[in-house]
């Protein structure tokens, strides 16, 4: 079967809008993080999520003398903190180290089917897609694993995908110090597939363009290299 290309009707975000819908109310595009956040260090945090977690499995009636259960509160702890929320930690931010662009490259720089894990800060099940991501050098360059372990870094948190879109953009445009980036990416939300109203075809479509990625043209060309094979 031929997967579907993306389209030309994807409608870039805009990062001062205040609210996308009734349902998903956006004060900020920044991830709404406590100021004592990151007063616990991990394993603390760790035996905390345990303790909860262990209470939320002894609520709904599971038996934790089971050998198959007894385990689970502690992995999952360690999971949230360690790994698919590791995000929410300003420490695991990737550092982009950049490079002169000596070959005085001048034509946009894509990497395409960018696979991310994320989830939904609304039920806290998975999000989970493809990025693809564009910029113009403005001089220096990157080297191609740092603008995956961004998309990664942001993806690990909580997260709405309009929100996760807008943060990517941004982070390279700071990493790159550069006004053209081009951000689209294309997701399954277990929320709607698993839960509700149980739809397992449908795919979110998000996108942020700045800079040159505002014309149509340039706009058309990322898109096309997308649908690329």
């Amino acid at each position: 079967m031929r997967q579907k290309e993306i389209s030309l009707n994807i409608q870039p975000i805009k990062p001062d809008t205040e609210e996308f819908d009734d349902d998903h109310p956006l004060s900020s595009w920044d991830t709404p993080i406590r100021q004592d956040a990151f007063d616990l260090d991990d394993e603390q945090k760790v035996d905390r999520i345990e303790k909860h977690f262990k209470e939320i499995m002894t609520i709904l009636g599971l038996d934790l003398n089971d050998d198959s259960l007894s385990g689970t509160p502690r992995r999952v702890a360690k999971m949230y903190v360690k790994e698919v929320f590791s995000g929410l930690n300003p420490k695991n931010r990737p550092h982009a180290r950049l490079f002169d662009n000596k070959y005085n490259y001048d034509q946009m720089l894509v990497e395409k089917d960018i696979t991310f894990y994320s989830h939904c800060e609304h039920h806290f099940v998975p999000i989970y897609g493809k990025a693809h991501v564009a910029y113009f050098s403005s001089g220096k360059v990157i080297g191609l694993s740092k603008i995956n372990r961004i998309v990664q870094y942001f993806s690990k948190r909580p997260q709405v995908q309009e929100r996760l879109t807008v943060q990517i953009g941004k982070e390279i445009e700071r990493a790159l110090n550069t006004q053209s980036v081009g951000v689209v990416m294309d997701a399954n939300h277990m929320c709607v597939a698993s839960r509700g109203v149980g739809d397992t075809n449908s795919k979110t479509g998000t996108a942020y363009f700045s800079g040159k990625f505002k014309d149509e043209n340039i706009k058309r060309e990322f898109l096309n290299y997308i649908n690329s094979k």
